[in-house]
């Protein structure tokens, strides 16, 4: 069997030039603020990425790097002076944060109508009803690679191993929306091989370099790899073990080159989405 590689780097660049031309079309230019605390050094490399591919499509990605001892409660306050900010569109805080933040009350604290991750428990929930309004960045980009390889998705049986509500819970629920039947897998699971081994799409997101086998893998699946581990002889791998699935499985996206182009690109379209939105209000 001949294996696809889903090239989420030239999936990106066709969406980017999409977004190009809708910024053109705007009468002022979108901007998107990213908040950075600390100095952690893969952070800094994925912030300084996304900031690049922004400044291509033509929006403003302002960085404002904060203390790494930066409290909660100043972040906080730091992200409520964003959201009163007319200047503003779409608020990013790069995760993750150290270990004396919490999180979900950082992003808790962003208005909805600027959450360009889509993570806040409003956008969740306008997913979980089916009302969309901003939706997570991996899962539309999971979603927009699927589709180049498998565009009417209505029946199919897909398997998500993994239950963040980064990636795994709502992108079951985009997938839903697509009638799919879907079953979320975890750590907790009984016999994870069996269970994978019914998918017709398989997703991974979980962190564990390697997890996934040519075991776990029926003949003709398609296969995304959200994972993004770095082994200790510094190569960078995925959860799935993608030598070893070429010839065997239909389509699969590499690690790096798959998923993580059009997580960046999809963050651009929500910022773009949401400037639009309120160019229309004002």
């Amino acid at each position: 069997m001949e294996t696809q590689i889903i090239d989420g780097k030239a999936l990106a660049i066709e969406y980017q030039e999409k977004i190009k031309t809708q910024v053109a079309k705007m009468n002022r230019t979108p901007t998107l603020a990213v908040i950075l605390v600390g100095n952690d050094p893969a952070s800094e490399i994925y912030v300084r990425h996304k900031r690049q591919v922004a400044e291509r499509v033509g929006i403003i990605s302002e960085l404002f790097q904060l203390s790494p001892i930066t409290t909660e409660e100043a972040l906080i306050a730091f992200i409520q002076e964003l959201n009163a900010n007319d200047k503003v569109d779409g608020i990013l805080v790069q995760l993750p944060l150290p270990k004396h933040i919490n999180a979900d009350a950082v992003i808790e604290a962003i208005d909805p109508n600027k959450d360009a991750d889509g993570l806040t428990s409003a956008n969740l929930g306008h997913l979980f009803v089916g009302t969309p309004n901003l939706v997570p960045c991996t899962p539309m980009a999971c979603l927009a690679l699927i589709k180049t390889v498998c565009p009417i998705l209505q029946g199919k049986n897909v398997v998500i191993v993994g239950r963040s509500k980064l990636v795994g819970k709502p992108l079951s629920q985009l997938l839903l929306d697509e009638n799919c039947t879907v079953t979320q897998a975890h750590s907790k699971t009984v016999n994870l091989k069996k269970v994978c081994r019914e998918a017709d799409i398989l997703i991974v997101a979980v962190g564990k370099p390697n997890l996934i086998t040519k075991s776990f893998v029926k003949k003709g699946t398609i296969i995304i790899d959200v994972g993004i581990n770095r082994l200790k002889n510094k190569k960078i791998v995925g959860d799935v073990e993608f030598d070893k699935m070429i010839g065997h499985v239909s389509a699969i996206t590499p690690v790096p080159g798959g998923v993580g182009p059009m997580t960046v690109t999809m963050l651009l379209q929500n910022t773009v989405q949401i400037a639009q939105k309120r160019q229309k209000n004002n």
